[in-house]
């Protein structure tokens, strides 16, 4: 009978009824106009003169084309039909292209296949929009925005569904109209428009009405339609739906628009899409996997972190959560040390002055909590690095202090959105293990190249593998050509001297700097942004930073380096409790010993012993309760206790121990001190 009425319940609400009249009305006014500008853009295309333009592939052979009429697919089929049928998107110039837009140039063209970050961003990008023309067509919704996700994991697609909330019931029928859709093998057609052509277009969707009101007067709108849905983005795209031969919703939740809790209500459907069935049920069978490992659920079964409704996005670390904190920071610590690392503390909150100084307060403010004191702006601080520009001005410096590198691992907060917020991986108060490097040009690729092998060092112990990507000059930039010449050299230079393969995104820098982007996969093969690296010309000028030359007499401006190792302490824990899948290595692990008598007879002689270890400075407990021994041991290993003790009269006798590893089911008997000695091996060696 709960069977059937929870089935009910399922199918009434999968079965909503949908906007039958905007769907009728709004989807050809779209259609038509969409022709209608893009025959008058083929008509002039085809007045221009066809040129001829040489083509140059990276590795330096010339292709010769037409202006206007060559497309990178024409190219892709001269080199080869396999790289035809695979080639997802195009990069020209640097700049991504669509396979089936004309070059307009001489150009350099590089093509990309999904096993391309550019391939695999496109291919997912595009079927967001496929999920966009699915949730269009099937619920006559608004759609907002439908983007790739920044962890480079799928897409989603945020829309408007006035009272409705989707769930997993939905699903199945959104992944049908999305299979209908690639079935249809419809083409990515792009055009672009004015501003006023766009908003005539989209005049019934408020959404992209505001979003086409607050682009610059000065920038290109694009439009692109894939059968029924015409869409407003920038693009690019695969050439058609048909690439897309596997698609599933994976989540669905709500968003705020833009982020603003004070905004409309709308539903975000999160889904995986791959070139074949194989690769997607891989992926799902990791996704099930992962859900087991879950750091929220893990979190509640070992006692490690709970958080609470009267302070959201904070996060309360019982003792032995605080535990693991407490050794990720020390062996941070550690290696500040050996590294020439100098650990500062800073103030919590700012007056405003600061942010404003630092350009955060015109560009970040929302993202602060500011409140008022003696009637002047204060806001907590989201980030370190306006504080140490203040620790570095606070004297006269010499270049022979430079480089100065400075650790901070004060308490930051950030006002996320409370729909943004997620287990331990987006909370609103966090720690981070963040440095600031003030350092000369001349120091830059010294530098880079300490904090890569600091990177390396850390990244390893964890058993993570990693990848970097130098992000060089954007279109907008400060400072002048040359001196971002002189980081980025140092940049890729410290990089070929790392010896690890890397790759170039060029233009993706910050408007203030180079950086490389770190990018770390786990156990799963899942990726996690988690260290920075970047260069930073703008701050050391805003706050007017300088230094004595060896001409005392000569102010020089310090170059900084913002870096991270863990990023977020809070993330870090998650991202390595979901990795270890629970079981913590012994150098971090909150339980690393647990004694277990036999019998109440032994329990003296199994708290002498626990004595002995908790001295030696390892986390150890007795199971005193009247259980027998295998119920004691089995709840040990439940509980993820590295090492569990058995004493009874054989080892009281002779001083002993018999040691069973966690997970395998033999005991060795050793003495306490060579047991000790173990626990130390085990720990110098990070296991």
């Amino acid at each position: 009978m709960g069977k059937a009425a929870k089935s009910s319940k399922a199918n009434s609400t999968a079965a909503y009824p949908k906007d039958e009249s905007y769907l009728q009305n709004v989807i050809p006014k779209r259609i038509k106009l969409f022709e209608s500008i893009q025959n008058e853009q083929r008509v002039q295309r085809l007045s221009l003169s066809p040129d001829p333009i040489k083509i140059e592939l990276p590795n330096g052979t010339i292709k010769e084309g037409k202006k206007w009429n060559t497309r990178p697919l024409d190219i892709a089929k001269e080199i080869s039909k396999s790289l035809a049928s695979k080639a997802l998107i195009a990069k020209v110039n640097g700049v991504l292209w669509d396979l089936l837009r004309p070059l307009e140039c001489d150009c350099k063209l590089e093509l990309f296949t999904f096993d391309s970050d550019e391939g695999r961003d496109t291919f997912w990008h595009s079927s967001a929009h496929i999920l966009g023309e699915s949730l269009e067509r099937t619920y006559g919704c608004k759609l907002c925005i439908g983007p790739c996700t920044t962890r480079g994991e799928g897409f989603y697609y945020d829309a408007f569904y006035g009272d409705l909330g989707l769930n997993e019931d939905h699903f199945k029928r959104i992944e049908s109209e999305a299979a209908k859709a690639v079935s249809e093998k419809q083409p990515f057609e792009r055009i672009e428009v004015s501003r006023q052509q766009a908003l005539d277009m989209f005049s019934d969707n408020r959404f992209k009405v505001e979003i086409i009101k607050d682009l610059p007067e000065d920038k290109t709108i694009t439009v692109y339609r894939c059968g029924p849905l015409v869409d407003l983005c920038r693009g690019p795209h695969i050439p058609n739906t048909s690439f897309v031969k596997a698609l599933a919703c994976t989540k669905a939740s709500s968003a705020y628009w833009r982020g603003d809790k004070d905004r409309e209500s709308l539903q975000r459907v999160y889904g995986i899409s791959y070139p074949d069935r194989k690769r997607l049920k891989e992926y799902l069978v990791m996704l099930e996997e992962a859900k087991k490992y879950d750091h929220r659920e893990l979190g509640k079964k070992q006692e490690l972190f709970f958080f609470h409704s009267l302070s959201p996005g904070s996060c309360f670390f019982l003792p032995h959560g605080a535990r693991v904190c407490n050794k990720l920071l020390e062996f941070i610590k550690r290696q500040y040390w050996k590294r020439g690392y100098e650990e500062v503390w800073s103030p919590n909150m700012y007056n405003m002055q600061l942010w404003e100084t630092s350009g955060h307060a015109a560009n970040y403010k929302e993202n602060m909590f500011v409140f008022e004191i003696d009637k002047q702006e204060f806001g907590l601080k989201p980030m370190n690095c306006p504080g140490h520009c203040l620790i570095f001005d606070h004297r006269v410096r010499s270049y022979r202090e430079l480089p100065l590198r400075l650790a901070d691992f004060g308490v930051l907060h950030r006002n996320e959105a409370s729909g943004a917020l997620s287990g331990l991986t987006r909370v609103r108060r966090f720690q981070q293990d963040d440095a600031h490097i003030f350092c000369r040009e001349s120091q830059i690729k010294n530098e880079v190249k300490g904090v890569l092998d600091f990177i390396s060092y850390v990244y390893t112990i964890f058993g993570f593998t990693f990848d970097l990507k130098l992000s060089t000059k954007p279109e907008k930039y400060i400072g002048d050509r040359e001196t971002w010449e002189k980081a980025e050299t140092a940049l890729l230079e410290a990089l070929d001297e790392f010896g690890k393969p890397w790759e170039i995104s060029k233009g993706e820098g910050a408007f203030y700097g180079p950086k490389i982007d770190v990018s770390v996969s786990d156990a799963m093969k899942r990726k996690f942004q988690c260290a920075t690296l970047q260069l930073d010309f703008q701050l050391p000028q805003c706050f007017d930073l300088s230094y004595s030359a060896e001409d005392e007499s000569r102010r020089e401006r310090p170059v900084m380096i913002h870096r991270a190792i863990l990023g977020s302490v809070e993330r870090m824990f998650a991202i390595l409790l979901e990795h270890f899948k629970g079981k913590w290595p012994f150098w971090l692990s909150p339980r690393q010993a647990m004694v277990c008598p036999v019998s109440y007879k032994f329990q003296s002689y199994a708290l002498e012993i626990r004595e002995r270890i908790h001295d030696a400075g390892y986390y150890v407990d007795v199971d005193t309760s009247d259980r027998t021994i295998q119920k004691k041991v089995r709840e040990a290993q439940v509980a993820q206790y590295n090492y569990i003790l058995v004493v009874g009269e054989a080892e009281a006798n002779s001083g002993q121990v018999s040691v069973r590893v966690r997970d395998q089911p033999d005991y060795q008997v050793m003495t306490v001190n060579d047991l000790l000695a173990h626990f130390k091996d085990m720990v110098a060696s990070f296991q």
